[in-house]
Order: C-alpha cells, then structure tokens, then sequence
C-alpha cells in the first residue's frame, strides 16, 4: 500500500544518543524496510477481512472459491450449456463446424448489418435463471461470471475492436431498474483490455420488451429507437448485450453506428437464445 509507505516516511522518528565526547546526536533511521513489512500485513489482513466479510462463491452452487478465482466452480462451468459450433456471423448455433468465412443459410439469405458475433452459452438452464435474476432482481453477483464467459468468446470475434458500447436501455427503464446490466457486463471487460467505452449512444424512445415478441414485431418496435449524439470516435466497435434472440437490437444498433461513420460492428453476448 504505497500510501501507507508515504506516511510512514513522513513521521519517520528520530533516534537520539550521546557519545562520550560531545552532545547529543541525530540519528536517522531507515525504515523502508519494516514500512515493506507492515504494509504486506495489513495488505494480507485486509484480504483476509474481505474473504470473511465478503467470502467468494460459485455463482451456481455456492461452493467456497479462493479470492481472485473465477466465481464458477470447475464442475458447473462444465455443466454449464456450451453452444459448440456456431455461425460466426450471427452466433447462432449450427449441426457441424463451418469452414472459415462460410456463414449459416439464414445470414446467407439476409446477412446482418454487423459482420461478427460471439455468445459462448445457450439460453437455457441455469444461464436463463441466472440472466432474468441479474436483470430483474438486481443479482449482480453473476456478474463477473459471466464477464468471464465473455472475456473468453470475444477471443473468437475479428481483431482491431477499438470501442465497446453496451446496449442502451431507455433513461426511464435503467431508473426503474437501477442498473444497466449490459454496462455491468461492458465494465470487466473494460478494465481487463483497455478498449475505451461509447458513452454517446442513447436509447431515445421507450419501446416495450422484446420478449415474446416475433422477428417482425421486433424490428418495428426497434425503429429509431436508438440514436447517435456527436460523433463514435472509433473504427471497430463491439456491442455487448445479455442475450442474442433474433439480433434485431444488436442490428438496429450496428446500421446507427454505421451511419455515423463507424467502418465495422461486432457482437457479443452471454447466450444465444
């Protein structure tokens, strides 16, 4: 703890001794080396505070995990719904592993206005549940779980992203909710890459959910929903949502920025639904 170490220097004391010819003398002590040692101890007692106050658990089972783990014990991240093969265009799940810049017959027939997209999970059992409490009963705490689902699909998404915008939600609903879950996501990622955030894209009409809604009422309930204010100073950016469904959102969202001048729009999301 560097300010720890700073205090220390600036009341460090002064010893004082006499020798048999003069009067008393000043003797400075260094003390970097006991500051080094208190400091690692009130770091380790903090640790240790923090794991009993707020002790670190699987996600999904409540298994005891050691600070700075992965909040996913090794048996449910097995168990978890991996997609295996999936189109690299829209995520969706497909039969066999397709060959490289081959997408699925859907984004062959109506390719999607962004060009990559990535979602490591189905959305089933336990990731449904899961998903519905981080965003309706304010469990954050899956949180960095599923930051950490994210971290590892992006992986799979083209190089040169630049910017992560999460997807908007109206300034009504995100007061309502408290909470954005898809900037809850976008935040780890953040901090762990560097890549800056797009703060200027709003949802500037207050649409009903999309859930339940078919593919074509989605659209319509999406038109002009989102806007850009000022200009997204980027070249690649990586929109981060919770779930794919049909990609209507993610969509919408990725012609506004590439109205704006944006030359090239990803996705990624926890599951694919």
């Amino acid at each position: 703890m560097p300010y720890v170490t700073t205090l220390c220097r600036q009341i460090t004391p002064i010893v004082f001794s006499r020798n048999s010819f003069g009067p008393l003398q000043t003797v400075h002590v260094n003390w970097s080396p006991v500051t080094a040692k208190a400091a690692s101890a009130i770091a380790w007692l903090g640790r240790g505070l923090r794991q009993a106050v707020l002790p670190n658990a699987c996600v999904f089972c409540g298994t005891r995990r050691r600070l700075g783990d992965v909040p996913i014990c090794a048996p449910c991240y097995a168990d978890l719904p991996w997609v295996g093969n999936a189109c690299r265009r829209c995520a969706n799940p497909v039969a066999t592993d397709l060959p490289a810049g081959v997408c699925c017959a859907s984004c062959q027939l109506n390719p999607p206005p962004f060009d990559a997209a990535a979602a490591a999970l189905h959305y089933e059992f336990p990731v449904d549940a899961a998903i519905k409490a981080m965003k309706f009963r304010r469990k954050l705490f899956y949180v960095p779980a599923f930051a950490h689902t994210l971290t590892v699909s992006m992986q799979e998404l083209p190089v040169g992203i630049d910017a992560l915008l999460p997807v908007p939600l109206h300034w009504r609903r995100q007061a309502l909710r408290g909470f954005n879950q898809a900037a809850e996501l976008c935040m780890p990622i953040h901090r762990q890459t560097g890549i800056a955030l797009v703060k200027n894209v709003v949802r500037c009409r207050a649409t009903p959910y999309q859930s339940g809604l078919a593919a074509r009422s989605r659209r319509h309930n999406l038109q002009s929903a989102f806007s850009v204010r000022g200009q997204v100073r980027a070249r690649h950016v990586l929109i981060v949502d919770d779930v794919i469904t049909t990609g209507e959102t993610c969509g919408e969202l990725a012609n506004v920025l590439l109205q704006s001048g944006v030359e090239k729009v990803s996705v990624l999301a926890i599951a694919r639904a």
